[in-house]
């Protein structure tokens, strides 16, 4: 039987709709989507750079609680409510995934559970058999 790891963070809304921050499945770490809050506060509020590098640090913390880090993800989700935010968000994901250059889709959404995001990312990383 395959075991299942789940994290939880200080998200709110983990309890409120049931779900982990992250969930590992044999060498398989999946990130749930992650906004730039931190301690409760929305981080960088009206800037898509300063939101998206937010929403990824918190994403990456969680693959730590594995192991992990930015160089062991292989795929990555960007969720934007502007098209006009391509180039900031993709600047902060080149930043930081440069050397490794995982899998990226970025989709433009209506929006989000707070009106002020900008940004929502989700990660997929991989890890050592038996790890």
């Amino acid at each position: 039987m395959t075991r299942i790891e789940r994290v939880q963070s200080d998200s709110p809304w983990e309890e409120t709709i049931g779900f982990a921050r992250a969930v590992a499945v044999g060498d398989r770490v999946l990130v749930s989507g992650t906004m730039p809050v931190s301690d409760g506060v929305l981080v960088g509020e009206g800037d898509p750079y300063l939101q998206a590098t937010a929403a990824f640090g918190n994403a990456l913390a969680a693959l730590e609680d594995f192991g992990l880090n930015a160089a062991s993800v292989i795929r990555t989700r960007m969720y934007l409510t502007h098209n006009r935010d391509v180039d900031e968000v993709g600047r902060a994901h080149r930043e930081l995934f440069a050397t490794t250059r995982p899998a990226a889709t970025v989709v433009v959404v209506s929006g989000f559970v707070d009106t002020r995001v900008l940004v929502e990312v989700e990660l997929e990383a991989v890890r050592e058999a038996g790890v």
